[in-house]
C-alpha cells in the first residue's frame, strides 16, 4: 500500500489535484478538510462560537460522521444527512479553521483518518497530514500558490456553484485563514521537514496532476511501495 499526503493553504488546489491523482492511481481519496468543515457546520447549526473550545467539545459526542464514495467522489454524511456543498461556503471555511485549532476536535477526527489509511492505499489532503495524521507517509507534498491566484480560483469556483461572492471578499477571508492556520498552536499548517514544496500558481490542474503523478511513480520505483 501507499500513503500520499498533500498539505498546503486554502485554495491551493489540494482537493482538485488529490481527487484527480487518486483517480489516475486507482486509490482512495480522503478530503480531510471536509471533516473539519462538517464539524464547523454542526457548531454553526447549534449557534455555538467556533472559538469556544469547551463549548465545541461538548457537542462532539452528538456528532457522527461517515464517508461514502459515489463514482469515486467523497460524500460527507453528518448524523445520517449528506451535506453536499453546504460545507463549501466561505463562512464554513472560517468555521473549519476555528474548530480545527481545538485539540478535542483534532483528537476526535484523528483516528477516523488514520483508520482509513490502515485499510487501503490513500491520498489525503489537508493542513497537517504529513506532520501529524500520516507522519510516515510515503510521499509528502506541500502545495502552494499565491494568495491572489488562490482567491481567483476559489471565487470562480463559488460563482460557478451559484454563490454570490466577490474576489475581494474571498481574498480577505483567505488571507485571514492563512494567518490563523499557520500560526495556531495546535498542528499549524506548515510543511513537513521531508515534504516537497510545489508551487502551482501558473499551472492548470492537469499540468499539476501530471507532475505530481510523476513524483509519486518515481517514489514507488525507488522505495518499492505499491499503489
Amino acid at each position: 500500500m501507499i500513503q500520499i499526503a498533500i498539505d498546503g493553504p486554502s485554495g491551493a488546489g489540494k482537493s482538485t489535484v488529490a481527487k484527480a491523482l487518486a483517480a489516475k492511481l486507482g486509490i482512495v481519496y480522503v478530503d480531510t478538510g471536509a471533516l473539519y468543515r462538517t464539524i464547523g457546520y454542526y457548531v454553526r447549526s447549534k449557534d455555538v462560537d467556533p472559538h469556544d473550545g469547551e463549548a465545541v467539545a461538548k457537542l462532539l459526542p452528538d456528532i457522527h460522521i461517515e464517508l461514502a464514495y459515489e463514482n469515486g467522489t467523497q460524500q460527507v454524511i453528518l448524523n445520517g444527512v449528506a451535506l453536499g456543498d453546504k460545507i463549501r461556503t466561505p463562512e464554513m471555511s472560517m468555521y473549519a479553521s476555528a474548530v480545527s485549532a481545538i485539540p478535542a476536535v483534532r483528537a476526535f477526527l484523528l483516528e477516523t483518518q488514520r483508520s482509513i489509511a490502515r485499510k487501503c492505499s490513500v491520498i489525503m489532503d489537508g493542513r497537517d497530514i504529513g506532520t501529524v495524521i500520516l507522519p510516515n507517509a510515503d510521499v509528502k507534498i506541500f502545495l502552494v500558490a499565491s494568495a491572489e491566484c488562490r482567491a481567483r480560483r476559489r471565487t470562480d469556483e463559488l460563482i460557478a456553484k451559484g454563490m454570490q461572492v466577490s474576489y475581494e471578499e474571498v481574498l480577505s477571508d483567505m488571507q485571514a485563514r492563512d494567518r490563523a492556520d499557520s500560526t495556531r498552536e495546535v498542528a499549524p499548517a506548515v510543511a513537513a521537514a521531508d515534504a516537497v514544496t510545489f508551487d502551482n500558481s501558473w499551472m492548470t490542474p492537469d499540468e499539476c496532476v501530471e507532475k505530481l503523478e510523476a513524483l509519486v511513480l518515481a517514489t514507488v520505483q525507488k522505495t518499492g511501495a505499491t499503489v
